[in-house]
């Protein structure tokens, strides 16, 4: 993978983490964008406290990256309580789910990410769990095997998910509250680079924190990327400041254009424009035409075109829109048209 494939990747490496740890904001009013989703859970906060009882189940849902980790944290947080964090493919078996129920105390917390992805047996032990706080364990084999009920101490899953569409509708409905997080303004993202340069101790000036915004993606967590490599070349090109002009040469220099597209970004529009007359054109197809992984393109590169209007989602695939053709300089060829060229 590229380097700039890697830093437009919104799913969390290594470095990622380890950055996190001294960004991530801890309660909901360090927590820069999402007010509709924050002023929800300040009511629910506000309410399951006053009550004395644990928060419903959450359901945090849209694209990697944009702090469903951090909400879920927050959360805990701000309930006084402990969390406990896995993720989906990470629980292999029953069993394990069921020793991770038990083990949580009255209040806590159990966050799962990428919950899409859990094991269809796993599952299933999170539905009494969830209704009624008690999981069915089977003792012994055979003819002589009995099921056991254990009582659980009341607790909150919160679960998140890029990928709504596959969460299964007995899952999905056990949850009482669902909120879907959106791609981030520029505006937004320039107090999230501002901050984490404060953090950082790197110096930026509102043009240059508006430069890496802007190119963001709409994502906090590219926008942290993005602004530690434009501090590198903010010290060996400039004189340490990241201005509007340091970000853009850095930027340019990354081949990030000014509408946040890479590499990638770029021979996907061309594919459907060039290769299949503007589309429609399935994703296996468009995948095999890019060379890049069909999950790729759905979870990586298409939230993003699609929410910025480059790209549609019809029944019979992905379709170039005007604005994708506006931004190579391309005309949109008619069925007329395209009938008179070929004549």
């Amino acid at each position: 993978m590229g380097e700039a494939d890697r830093i437009f990747n919104p799913l969390p490496d290594e470095e990622d983490r380890a950055l996190s740890k001294s960004l991530r904001p801890l309660t909901l009013d360090e927590y820069i964008g999402q007010a509709r989703v924050k002023e929800n859970l300040r009511v629910f906060i506000e309410a399951a406290k006053a009550r004395g009882e644990p928060i419903d189940h959450i359901l945090l849902c849209g694209p990697p990256g944009l702090g469903k980790t951090t909400l879920a944290m927050i959360i805990a947080r701000e309930m006084g309580v402990n969390i406990k964090i896995t993720s989906g493919p990470a629980i292999d078996r029953a069993g394990d789910m069921a020793a991770i129920l038990t083990a949580l105390e009255k209040g806590d917390i159990l966050f799962i990410d990428e919950i899409h992805r859990l094991h269809p047996h796993v599952e299933e032990v999170l539905y009494p769990a969830m209704e009624d706080y008690c999981i069915d364990v089977v003792v012994g084999q055979g003819p002589g095997a009995k099921t056991l009920r254990v009582k659980l101490s009341p607790f909150t899953l919160i679960g998140a998910t890029t990928r709504m569409g596959m969460l299964t509708s007995p899952l999905r409905s056990r949850f009482g509250v669902i909120l879907r997080l959106e791609f981030y303004t520029p505006e937004e993202l320039a107090l999230i680079v501002k901050r984490s340069a404060a953090i950082l101790g790197v110096e930026i000036d509102d043009g240059g924190a508006y430069e890496v915004a802007k190119r963001s993606r709409g994502t906090p967590r590219i926008a942290n990327r993005l602004l530690k490599r434009v501090r590198d070349f903010a010290q060996v090109k400039g004189e340490g400041v990241i201005t509007k002009e340091i970000a853009d040469m850095a930027l340019k220099m990354m081949e990030i254009d000014e509408a946040g597209f890479d590499s990638v970004d770029r021979k996907l529009l061309l594919a459907i424009i060039e290769h299949f007359n503007g589309g429609p054109v399935g994703i296996e197809t468009l995948a095999v035409a890019v060379g890049e992984e069909k999950r790729t393109l759905e979870e990586v590169y298409e939230p993003y075109l699609i929410q910025e209007g480059y790209i549609k989602k019809t029944p019979r695939g992905r379709v170039a829109t005007e604005k994708a053709y506006r931004f190579f300089g391309k005309t949109k060829l008619t069925q007329k048209s395209l009938f008179r060229e070929e004549s």
